[in-house]
């Protein structure tokens, strides 16, 4: 059974900085592509980065862009997104989801539960 984890949401401060992580287990093929979305309340899920298996291809969010990284540790089997400059617009619950075409452009074949992440201003 495949499943996909995400931590390392929580409360901050305008300004401030989370990263969050995503595991995965049950998968017999490591060539997926990892993306990031968020929902906030009354609000449509948004797009907020991806990467492909390798790394090498990142795409980010307008909203987000130049404030999130997306990374993967290859040994952990573990995707990060760095987010920095936080704001209080950035409050949702946040996901992480796997492309298992490997090329991050959808759809997304599996999702995890979401983590949390409250700005406060």
């Amino acid at each position: 059974q495949v499943q996909v984890l995400e931590s390392g949401g929580g409360w901050v401060q305008t300004g401030g900085s989370l990263r969050l992580a995503c595991t995965t287990s049950g998968l017999s093929n490591s060539n997926y592509a990892t993306g990031w979305f968020r929902r906030a309340p009354g609000r449509e899920r948004e797009f907020v980065a991806a990467i492909r298996w390798s790394g090498a291809n990142k795409s980010y969010g307008n909203s987000v862009r130049g404030r999130f990284t997306i990374s993967k540790d290859h040994a952990k089997e573990t995707v990060y997104l760095q987010m920095n400059n936080l704001r209080p617009d950035d409050t949702a619950t946040y996901y992480c989801a796997l492309d298992m075409s490997g090329r991050a452009s959808g759809p997304y074949d599996y999702w995890g539960q979401g983590t949390q992440v409250t700005v406060s201003s």
